[in-house]
């Protein structure tokens, strides 16, 4: 039996919700909340292997409620069921620690899947939700290597070379042998790199010259 605690303002939404789960014998709907801060008092005294969750709550939004659950009732997996599908309330429900997004209008056969998946400890996503995910994801890449292309092509070509080796996880002594110059040069280069691509360490470094297309 999959146990669910339902979070949402709307009684007539909960009511709703309630009888489309009532459709599956293996879901049991163990309590309801209507707003946030009673949705967190029920989860840690029900103990629920889903809590299903709306953005737009009273005293707590579902995002706060998700962040928080995923500090006090870790074993509870968050699925967000909401109206409200803004980009960036996607990335803050699963930055916050939500295990799937579903939407209102979707269809009844999504949410079940979402719940099963999230019980087993998987994640879950509507369709529409996971195309915009992977659309934000890869835009973001995007972004980072047209950022890094710019920062090393403003380098020397024996920087770029020096960087190369670095992103290859190669010390300093063997970066010397393979450009037949002493370890001190190789320093100076380094330094002089960090500097320049307004990094700390070396590991922030490598992975600019990955996204560079450095190696």
């Amino acid at each position: 039996m999959i146990r669910v605690l339902l979070a949402d303002d709307e009684p007539l939404t909960r009511a709703g919700i309630t009888a489309v789960l009532a459709a599956d014998p293996e879901i049991e709907i163990v309590a309801e909340a209507g707003d946030g801060r009673a949705a967190v008092e029920l989860a840690i005294a029900h103990r629920p292997d889903v809590v299903l969750l709306d953005i737009v709550m009273p005293v707590l939004d579902g995002l706060a409620v998700a962040a928080e659950l995923t500090r006090t009732v870790p074993t509870a997996g968050v699925l967000m069921l909401t109206t409200f599908s803004a980009d960036e309330q996607i990335a803050a429900a699963l930055d916050g620690g939500a295990r799937g997004f579903l939407l209102k209008t979707g269809d009844p056969r999504e949410l079940f899947a979402g719940i099963r998946a999230v019980a087993d400890g998987a994640a879950y996503l509507a369709p529409t939700v996971a195309h915009r995910v992977i659309q934000r994801v890869r835009g973001k890449r995007l972004s980072n290597e047209a950022r890094a292309r710019k920062a090393v092509d403003a380098l020397t070509p024996r920087e770029r070379e020096v960087l190369a080796l670095v992103g290859a996880g190669l010390p300093n002594a063997e970066i010397a042998r393979r450009l037949h110059v002493v370890e001190g040069t190789v320093k100076v280069f380094v330094t002089s790199i960090l500097r320049r691509l307004e990094v700390a360490n070396r590991v922030q470094a490598a992975i600019i010259a990955h996204e560079a297309g450095l190696l």
